[in-house]
C-alpha cells in the first residue's frame, strides 16, 4: 500500500502553494513553511529580532490562545496525510498542532478566509515532537482548497507538507476545448509505482515547467544486470493520447539509451496490478515503440504513436536505466469517464 508521503504535496510552493496569513511571525516568516527541503540551521546567525531560523516561528505567547497560519493549496484536493517538520526547532517547537480545512474560492482574501465559519477539523489537536518530521495520517474524503495550521501555544515549525490526491475542476478544464496534458500533476496525474527511484522521484516527471536541474527529474541507479527501469503514471482523466513530449533536460551523461511507452485502460487498477508481470494485471498495449533517445533534449512524438483508444494509465520503460526530466501526455479527455 502506498504511504501518504508518496502522494503529491498539495501545498508545495513549486505548484502554487502559499502561506497567506499568520497570527504572528515575529522570529521567522510563514513563507518558509512551504519551501523545499527540511530547513537548515546556521550557527551564529542572528537578526535584529533574535536567532535566524529557517521556518515559521512566532514569539512567546503571553496571552491566552494559540498561533495559526492559513495556507492556500497550490493543488486543491483530498488530503491523506500531513508532515509537521520541527527540524532544528529543539527548545522552541509547539507542544501540539491541529489542522482545519475549507473549500473556498482561490482569490478569496486572507482576511476573509480568517473570518469564514465553515472551517472543519482535518486533524484534531495532536501532540508533536521537537526536531522531528512529525507524520500524521488524515481520514477526510472531502476536497479542500485551504488549510489552517494551528500551533499550541506558540513556537516554530520548519516545514509543512499536505500529501494527497489532486481533484481538479474538470468542468473548467474541458471548457477550454483543446488538448490537455492528461498526466500533469495539476490535472490529477499520479505516479503508481516504479522500478527504482534511487536518485530522484518519478513525481518530478509530471511537475509544471521544465526541470531546473538534474535532481528535478526521475533518475534511477546504474543497472548492473539485465532488465530495464519503468514508471507507471495514472492519468488525471481517461482520454485518447495524441502527442507525447519526453524531455531529458540536464541529463547529459546519464540519459536512457532508448525508451518505449505502453498504455492500458484499467479504471481503478491498483499499484500492485499495474506492475510489469503482475498476475491478473491489465492488458498493456504499445503506444510508442522502442525509440532511441539523446542527451539534454526535448522530443515530441505524434505520428509515431500507435494507439488511438481511450486509456487510463501509461507506463514509460527506459532501457537500461538513467534519467528523464519531464513527461507530457497531451490528449482529449473522454467526458464522463473515470480514471
Amino acid at each position: 500500500m502506498t504511504h501518504f508521503t508518496d502522494l503529491i504535496d498539495l501545498a508545495a510552493e513549486r505548484t502554487g502553494g502559499r502561506a497567506l496569513l499568520a497570527s504572528d511571525e515575529f522570529f521567522a516568516e510563514k513563507e518558509n513553511l512551504l519551501k523545499p527541503g527540511r530547513g537548515v540551521f546556521v550557527e551564529g546567525r542572528y537578526t535584529d529580532r533574535g536567532k535566524w531560523m529557517d521556518g515559521w516561528e512566532s514569539r512567546r505567547k503571553r496571552t491566552p490562545g494559540n498561533d495559526w497560519c492559513i495556507i492556500r493549496l497550490g493543488l486543491p484536493g483530498i488530503v491523506r496525510g500531513v508532515t509537521v517538520d520541527t527540524n532544528h526547532f529543539k527548545g522552541n517547537a509547539p507542544e501540539a498542532v491541529s489542522i482545519d480545512a475549507c473549500d473556498a474560492p482561490r482569490d478569496e482574501t486572507p482576511e476573509a478566509l480568517a473570518r469564514r465559519s465553515d472551517w472543519r477539523t482535518l486533524v484534531p489537536r495532536t501532540r508533536i515532537e521537537p526536531h522531528l518530521e512529525n507524520k500524521i495520517e488524515v481520514n477526510d474524503p472531502a476536497r479542500c482548497t485551504h488549510l489552517r495550521l494551528n500551533i499550541f501555544p506558540d513556537g516554530g515549525v520548519a516545514r509543512f507538507r499536505a500529501f494527497g490526491e489532486v481533484v481538479p475542476d474538470w468542468t473548467s478544464i474541458l471548457a477550454r476545448n483543446n488538448a490537455v496534458d492528461l498526466a500533469a500533476v495539476e490535472h490529477g496525474g499520479q505516479p503508481m509505482g516504479c522500478s527504482d527511484a534511487f536518485f530522484s522521484e518519478p513525481r518530478n516527471l509530471i511537475m509544471p515547467g521544465r526541470s531546473e536541474c538534474m535532481g528535478d527529474g526521475w533518475e534511477t541507479r546504474r543497472r548492473r544486470g539485465p532488465g530495464y527501469d519503468w514508471v507507471v503514471i495514472r492519468l488525471g482523466r481517461r482520454g485518447v493520447i495524441e502527442r507525447i513530449l519526453l524531455d531529458t533536460n540536464h541529463f547529459k551523461g546519464n540519459y536512457p539509451d532508448t525508451c518505449d511507452i505502453e498504455v492500458c485502460d484499467a479504471p481503478g487498477a491498483t499499484e500492485e496490478h499495474l506492475r510489469p508481470g503482475a498476475t491478473n494485471g491489465p492488458s498493456w498495449r504499445t503506444l510508442l515503440p522502442r525509440t532511441k533517445l539523446a542527451a539534454h533534449e526535448e522530443r515530441i512524438f505524434e505520428r509515431e504513436l500507435l494507439d488511438k483508444n481511450p486509456v487510463t494509465h501509461l507506463r514509460l520503460n527506459i532501457h537500461p536505466d538513467g534519467g528523464v526530466s519531464r513527461l507530457r501526455v497531451f490528449g482529449r479527455p473522454v467526458a464522463g469517464a473515470d480514471r
